[in-house]
């Protein structure tokens, strides 16, 4: 599998509480998604953002990580293959990521994900 980006997926109580303090203080502007559970705030000039999670939508699971890649398919197949435990089947979810979640050997549960072109 090729990574082509990695998000850290920051655990927080409330979406709103939060917002604040990476936006006003980090100077993070731009709210690239919200859905509710998950947002993404970036700094346009940089490219910094973090993305924070109150609770996976759909995952059993929380993640740590979210590892963007090309070939989502392919990547479920070789940790199928090496014999990671998959957490979350790969999925297509209703907004629209194709995705699942793999349990590294350390214990971290990482998000494997691609989005559509």
């Amino acid at each position: 599998m090729r990574a082509k980006q990695i998000t850290t997926n920051l655990p927080v109580a409330d979406l709103e509480a939060a917002r604040s303090f990476y936006t006003d203080f980090l100077g993070l502007r731009d709210e690239e998604f919200n859905l509710g559970w998950v947002a993404r705030y970036t700094d346009p000039d940089t490219g910094v953002h973090v993305q924070l999670v109150t609770r996976d939508a759909t995952g059993a699971e929380d993640s740590v990580i979210s590892v963007h890649t090309d070939d989502v398919e392919a990547a479920y197949a070789e940790a199928q293959q090496r014999g990671y435990e998959i957490v979350h089947p790969l999925t297509t979810e209703e907004w629209g990521v194709r995705r699942f979640f793999v349990r590294a050997p350390d214990g971290n549960v990482l998000n494997i994900v691609s989005h559509p072109d």
